[in-house]
């Protein structure tokens, strides 16, 4: 078997629309895995027509626990975790093929993430610069278990690297609705789980910081009218984690009786 360096690993369902696109930006990789999580379109075709390995899964145990059996199919020195909207730039590509290649390199790189809303990008505000950590030696990560927002955790040095990582996410604002909406449940429950609690205060108090901190601390407004939208939804999806993780709160200690 050929020496892999590089791995680059994806979880996908109905991907479509953007699978060949972020895998064409990593085609300098040595290996692609995707494990798909039953999609109804054509995702897992395409994928496999650009040279991935694709592994299809009948559950959905939560982002971090796929993303995980997706490094286990890895076999790579190095592993890139990206998603399927995502797509890495020319800048970020040259950089990661140097990082590889240095004997003295880090175990980890946080990569600067720049992510388009409603058509737009957004360079202000909490989604920029979004530091994520993707790029690491394979047998020093590993995912957290949580349902949506899984960190990276890597045993040795983090540094980071240069050019972005494309994220082209939520084209429209029923998707963004959508997508809040399952977050902020997913989130609420990885929050009770941890022992945390919620409530209508916590909510308010919280959402109301969210968007001081998204649109005035962080320079929201130099986005313009999305700007100003951005820090509203994120401020909205901050408010509905911490009023579901206060229901959930009160739902396990006065559990409804059967009638």
């Amino acid at each position: 078997m050929p020496d892999i360096t590089l791995s680059v690993t994806l979880i996908t369902r109905n991907e479509s629309r953007h699978i060949a696109a972020c895998l064409k930006s990593v085609a300098f990789a040595d290996e692609w895995v995707v494990v798909d999580s039953g999609s109804t379109d054509d995702t897992r075709e395409i994928a496999a027509s650009l040279g991935a390995r694709v592994v299809k899964t009948d559950d959905w145990p939560g982002f971090g626990m796929q993303k995980n059996r997706a490094l286990e199919l890895a076999r790579g020195r190095w592993v890139l975790s990206i998603d399927a909207d995502e797509r890495v730039s020319e800048a970020l590509a040259t950089q990661i093929q140097a990082a590889i290649k240095n004997e003295q390199a880090a175990d980890g790189y946080e990569l600067s993430r720049i992510s388009r809303f409603c058509g737009q990008w957004i360079r202000h505000g909490d989604w920029y610069p979004d530091r994520v950590l993707r790029l690491f030696r394979r047998e020093s990560g590993r995912f957290t278990n949580d349902l949506v927002h899984e960190r990276l955790q890597v045993n040795g040095r983090v540094d980071r690297l240069a050019g972005d990582l494309l994220h082209d996410t939520m084209p429209t604002l029923d998707d963004a609705l959508d997508k809040m909406n399952r977050y902020s449940s997913g989130r609420a429950l990885d929050k009770v789980a941890a022992g945390r609690s919620g409530g209508l205060g916590a909510a308010l108090a919280h959402g109301l910081w969210a968007f001081v901190r998204c649109y005035g601390l962080k320079c929201g407004f130099l986005d313009g009218r999305l700007g100003f939208v951005l820090a509203i939804y994120v401020a909205e999806g901050t408010y509905y984690r911490y009023l579901k993780m206060g229901l959930l709160t009160q739902q396990a200690r006065n559990p409804i009786e059967p009638i």
